[in-house]
């Protein structure tokens, strides 16, 4: 492994962990510059390809979906590792189809479940986007649906 900080090609581990969705975490130190520093390797598996609206397919992208999440979690009680466990139950649904094309509406409907659970605000935020909630009635219908859940 590379050491990010004098290029160096060799490195040792220290000390190496495990989470839960399969990832291995691993501290490093470079045997030129003494730098310590961590890398994470995860299990890749097939994603589908998303079949959007309009009828288009494009690749599972991860730094997309995740990029979503924050936004609409912007300024709320909800750390990165939540959002970081949210995008990878996503992936992890999607590789569990065992299908080669799935419809883009399946990754929506698992994050906007996901954050109901986690965050109300963040939720209605994703909700008005992905539902496209395009007038205050509708917004209000679903508002009352969430608090009366």
């Amino acid at each position: 492994m590379r050491c990010p900080y004098c290029q160096h090609d060799e490195s040792r581990v220290i000390d190496t962990t495990r989470d839960s969705h399969g990832g291995i975490r691993r501290r490093r130190e470079c045997e030129s510059c003494g730098q310590r520093f961590s890398t994470y390797e995860r299990l890749i598996l097939a994603t589908p390809l998303l079949i959007k609206q309009d009828g288009t397919r494009e690749e599972f992208d991860r730094e997309k979906l995740s990029r979503g999440i924050r936004i609409s979690c912007a300024k709320r009680p909800v750390s990165a590792a939540d959002i970081e466990r949210l995008v990878g139950q996503v992936e992890a649904e999607l590789q569990k189809l065992g299908k080669a094309e799935v419809s883009s509406r399946i990754v929506g409907d698992i994050v906007i479940n996901g954050l109901k659970e986690l965050d109300q605000i963040a939720y209605i935020r994703y909700a008005i986007v992905y539902l496209r909630l395009d007038d205050l009635h509708e917004l209000r219908g679903e508002i009352d649906r969430l608090l009366d859940a």
